[in-house]
């Protein structure tokens, strides 16, 4: 009878460089588990039932390992994301429409309407 590997959550928050080696190695246990589903198929002790339920528990953790990197990926988008913000703070108020003063720039309460 062929062995399930189990598969543990990933719930830390990850470093940006540590995030690479966490979806490495989340890869290569999709990679095992896909090979386990592979070596599923011709292991002849098992009834058709037990190979079905095996390799339904195997694509569960497959989608479990997958959902656990795009998380990650997800949490490294926001790093950078957050990263870049810090950076160019400047850059996001230079860029911003000009405050209306009512003198050359109307406000609600001081426009003028001119109709011919």
């Amino acid at each position: 009878m062929s062995t399930i590997s189990s598969v543990s959550s990933v719930s830390t928050a990850s470093s940006g460089g540590g995030s690479t080696s966490e979806v490495a190695s989340l890869n290569k246990q999709i990679q095992s588990i896909t090979k386990e589903i592979k070596d599923l198929s011709s292991d002849d002790s098992l009834t058709d039932e037990q190979k079905s339920e095996q390799e339904q528990m195997l694509q569960s953790q497959i989608q479990m390992i997958e959902a656990q990197i795009a998380q990650i990926e997800q949490q490294a988008a926001e790093k950078a994301q957050q990263k870049q913000e810090a950076q160019q703070p400047s850059t996001v108020s230079a860029t911003s429409a000009p405050k209306a003063d009512g003198i050359n720039r109307p406000t609600e309460s001081n426009q003028i309407n001119v109709y011919v």
